[in-house]
């Protein structure tokens, strides 16, 4: 078993980041004092009244989203299916060799590979393996070091009921939620067709921070872009970029936008949400937070993996998150009438 953190890292959460923890971590026990939300609430609460209507308005004109419609909803052995014949599992597009070097940076904690975690325990290279085997289904074969990866299907339909019946609580409560993406060009309509589902169970679709400039490491150096909401799901844009309500966004896996959200938001009249649902730096940075979080995760992020482990993520999907953006419409469809939200 990996051991517990050192005392320098216990002693590095105390410093500043841990301060705005705690911040947030009472923020979020006050809310949950406080009564439920009431059906209804308004998308797009944290932003200005132009966005507001924007948001309203692009709800509105998109009109009933196909991926929440009953019709074409498959089962659990028509999705596993589907899945094989998309590559979304089984043989995935991801690389043997990039995983295992993401395992590595992730075992030599780089930030790039952490993505907002801060584990609690010191994960060697062969437990990070032996976790991603038993969590995504890949090969825990140490010579096996190059080729395609390979992501257990069956483990992909298990973790997506769970993430529907994560989605049904939240409904049913008509809780406050906050979906972002990292992977806008590919998964953007998946988490906005939630959003509107969720919208339309009353659940307040939150968007603290919008329009706030946001400088990203990158292997470039620092750039600014603009976090943006899209259908009622937060991306990071390019400044500049055309209209608001514009559908492009940059792929990033940091979890800066997340805390800068989270943290307007602890500050405002809306609160904080209940759930963030989303992919990479927005699972892990909610999950450290103490925010509960669901989301996709890739065979080569082992973040969202290890924060399921520890109990910081509830719910981590593996499938590939880079394939054609039609190709996750079944998942929508099957995750909306697992929660009882299709219309």
């Amino acid at each position: 078993m990996a051991g517990r953190r050192s005392a320098e890292s216990r002693a590095r959460c105390c410093s500043s980041r841990g301060f705005g923890r705690c911040r947030l971590k009472q923020a979020l026990r006050r809310q949950r004092s406080a009564p439920r939300p009431a059906r209804g609430a308004v998308i797009g609460q944290q932003a200005s009244p132009l966005g507001q209507l924007w948001s309203v308005f692009a709800f509105l004109s998109a009109g009933p989203a196909p991926s929440a419609t009953i019709i074409g909803v498959l089962s659990a052995s028509e999705l596993r299916a589907h899945l094989l014949a998309s590559r979304l599992a089984g043989t995935v597009a991801t690389s043997r060799e990039g995983s295992l070097r993401r395992y590595r940076l992730f075992a030599d904690r780089d930030p790039r590979a952490l993505i907002g975690l801060e584990p609690e325990y010191d994960w060697s290279f062969t437990e990070l393996l032996s976790l991603m085997s038993a969590r995504c289904g890949v090969s825990s074969d140490l010579g096996y070091v190059s080729g395609q990866d390979v992501i257990d299907p069956d483990r992909t339909v298990a973790a997506l009921d769970a993430f529907a019946d994560r989605l049904g609580y939240v409904a049913r409560w008509r809780a406050p939620v906050l979906l972002g993406t990292g992977h806008p060009h590919r998964l953007l309509g998946f988490y906005a067709a939630l959003a509107a589902a969720l919208s339309s169970a009353g659940c307040p679709v939150l968007t603290p921070a919008w329009g706030r400039r946001i400088d990203i490491p990158t292997r470039f150096g620092l750039r600014t872009h603009n976090l943006e909401y899209v259908r009622g799901v937060a991306l990071m844009q390019e400044p500049g970029a055309r209209g608001a309500g514009n559908e492009t966004g940059v792929h990033t896996h940091s979890p800066l936008p997340i805390r800068i959200a989270l943290g307007v938001a602890a500050d405002s009249d809306s609160g904080l949400p209940e759930l963030v649902i989303g992919d990479h730096g927005w699972v892990c940075g909610a999950g450290q937070l103490g925010i509960e979080a669901i989301g996709l995760g890739d065979s080569d992020d082992p973040a969202l993996f290890v924060g399921e482990a520890e109990g910081r993520v509830s719910v981590a999907v593996p499938l590939d998150d880079a394939a054609r953006s039609d190709y996750y419409r079944p998942l929508t469809r099957y995750v909306l009438n697992r929660a009882c939200l299709s219309q």
